[in-house]
């Protein structure tokens, strides 16, 4: 996947070169007629946007572009810059610790869906058959790093300071009766390195991609009940009331949505409306 974002990243930049991009160049910000060029994960993100232009989007009179991007750092960029006009993604700690460390000024719209966290492992069936000494591989991003460790507390398998939030690294680890040792990789690598550690933290996207399936694959799951990193649709500051995001935020959060999402996703993602 290291490749493929770096090809997607490159091919969107030199395209930006090519056509001089202004800060509503790729995307239609300028032009509340065309397409509404929207930057997703491609699984579900993508998914269930493909869902909507296929079967919901014409009766509404909405054109809408889907572009995939592998990595969690470009479609933030480029919604900022006006290269696509929204992205859908992300969670709210993800967005407020990106919106603090690149200056961006992205908003959210509407909240459509959870994908549960999951602890996997090829070599134990449940988390407290890691052996000591194990090493787990979680995902190197800040908040999601303090997402896998909550993860970990909640199954008995770590104990993490008091009043630690979206920021906690393993040294803030209070007590760690395994030794667990951590491999902090990039969320789209966890995947792959199931055969060389012995469990992974793995984002729900990911886990999807990768043929697990997290309602019944994951050793660890987190609960959907108050659950703060549901993912929604997001768009540059001021462009809230563009009437293509309000039609696309509707169909999003619409009955036929919340059916695809379930007889699709068997639990691994879950409506969150």
């Amino acid at each position: 996947m290291r490749n493929t974002t770096k090809t997607v990243t490159t091919v969107l930049a030199a395209g930006a070169l090519a056509l001089g991009l202004t800060a509503c160049g790729a995307g239609s910000s300028g032009d509340k007629n065309g397409a509404l060029v929207v930057a997703a994960s491609p699984v579900p993100h993508a998914e269930i946007l493909n869902y909507v232009k296929d079967h919901l989007a014409a009766k509404e009179g909405l054109k809408l572009e889907v572009k995939e991007f592998t990595d969690y750092n470009t479609p933030n960029l480029s919604t900022q810059d006006g290269s696509v006009d929204a992205n859908y993604f992300q969670n709210q700690p993800f967005l407020d610790d990106f919106n603090k460390k690149k200056g961006t000024d992205i908003v959210p719209v509407v909240t459509v869906h959870l994908e549960p966290l999951g602890l996997y492992s090829h070599k134990v069936k449940k988390a407290d058959e890691l052996k000591k000494g194990a090493t787990v591989a979680v995902p190197s991003d800040t908040v999601n790093e303090a997402r896998a460790l909550k993860l970990l507390e909640s199954g008995g398998v770590i104990k993490l300071k008091s009043g630690v939030g979206n920021e906690a690294t393993p040294k803030d680890i209070a007590d760690n009766p395994k030794g667990l040792k951590f491999k902090e990789l990039e969320a789209a690598q966890l995947p792959r390195s199931l055969d060389d550690v012995d469990a992974a933290v793995i984002n729900g996207n990911y886990a999807i991609e990768a043929d697990l399936k997290p309602a019944k694959d994951a050793i660890l799951l987190e609960s959907a009940k108050n659950n703060p990193y549901a993912n929604f649709l997001a768009v540059k500051k001021g462009n809230e009331d563009d009437p293509r995001v309000k039609k696309l935020a509707k169909l999003l959060t619409s009955p036929q949505v919340k059916k695809f999402i379930k007889d699709k996703y068997q639990g691994s993602v879950l409506a969150s409306f």
